[in-house]
C-alpha cells in the first residue's frame, strides 16, 4: 500500500469539504453562545444590596420572609446564601457545605458547553490550515494541465486554500473571545456568591465559623 497516494488522491479533493466543515462548525459555536448568553442572563445580582437586605431580614427576625421573598429567584448569589439560611438550625458546619454544594451545582451547570467554545477556539485554525494544505497540494496535482488553462485553475485552487485558512480564524477568534467572557462574567458571579455566604455566616454565627468552608475555586 503507497500511503503516498493515498493521501495526494485524498487531497485532490480540495479544500472545498474542509471549508462545509468550517460552516457547520460555526454555525455550532454561535448556538453555543446564544444557548450560554440566555443561561447567564439574569444569574448575577447586586451583591451589596442583597447582603443589606440580608443583614435587615436577620436583624428583624425575617430570613424566612427573605427565603420566600428569593425562593424563585435565578440569581446565584441568592440561591447560594437561601441555601445556607436552609441549614441554620444544623450549626456553621452545615450551613457552609450546603452553600459550597450549591455553588459547585451552579458552576456546573454555567460550564455546560463552554469546552465547546474553548475545543473550537484552539483547533479550528488547524482545521484551516489543513484545508489549505490540501488546496495547495490540489493546486501543484492542476500542473500537468496545459499552460493557460492551468494557471487559471491553479489560482482558483490557491484562492480556496486560502480561504479555508481565513474561515477558520473566522471561526476561531468569535469562539475565544466569547469563551473568555463566558468564563469571566461566571468568575464575577461566583465572587459575589462567596460574599453572600460569607455574609450569612458571619451574621447568624458571628465568628463561630471557618471562613474558607463556604468558598471555593
Amino acid at each position: 500500500m503507497d500511503i503516498t497516494s493515498l493521501f495526494v488522491d485524498f487531497a485532490r479533493l480540495g479544500a472545498t469539504w474542509v471549508m462545509w466543515v468550517l460552516v457547520g462548525l460555526s454555525v455550532l459555536s454561535i448556538g453555543v453562545m446564544i444557548d450560554r448568553w440566555l443561561w447567564f442572563r439574569g444569574r448575577s445580582t447586586d451583591t451589596e444590596t442583597f447582603k443589606r437586605e440580608l443583614k435587615g431580614a436577620f436583624e428583624r427576625g425575617e430570613l424566612d420572609h427573605l427565603d420566600k421573598k428569593h425562593a424563585a429567584s435565578t440569581k446565584i448569589a441568592v440561591q447560594v446564601a437561601l441555601r445556607g439560611l436552609e441549614e441554620r438550625d444544623r450549626g456553621p458546619e452545615a450551613v457552609a457545605e450546603a452553600m459550597h454544594g450549591e455553588r459547585a451545582r451552579w458552576r456546573k451547570d454555567a460550564d455546560r458547553h463552554l469546552i465547546v467554545l474553548g475545543t473550537l477556539g484552539n483547533n479550528v485554525p488547524f482545521l484551516g490550515l489543513f484545508g489549505t494544505v490540501l488546496g495547495i497540494i490540489k493546486s501543484f496535482d492542476l500542473l500537468d494541465l496545459n499552460a493557460q488553462e492551468g494557471q487559471s485553475m491553479i489560482m482558483d485552487e490557491l484562492a480556496e486554500a486560502l480561504v479555508a485558512t481565513a474561515l477558520g480564524l473566522l471561526v476561531a477568534i468569535p469562539a475565544v473571545i466569547a469563551y473568555n467572557l463566558f468564563q469571566r462574567r461566571l468568575k464575577v458571579i461566583l465572587t459575589g456568591a462567596d460574599e453572600c455566604a460569607h455574609a450569612v455566616l458571619s451574621l447568624v454565627y458571628g465568628k463561630d465559623y471557618i471562613r474558607p468552608s463556604a468558598g471555593g475555586s
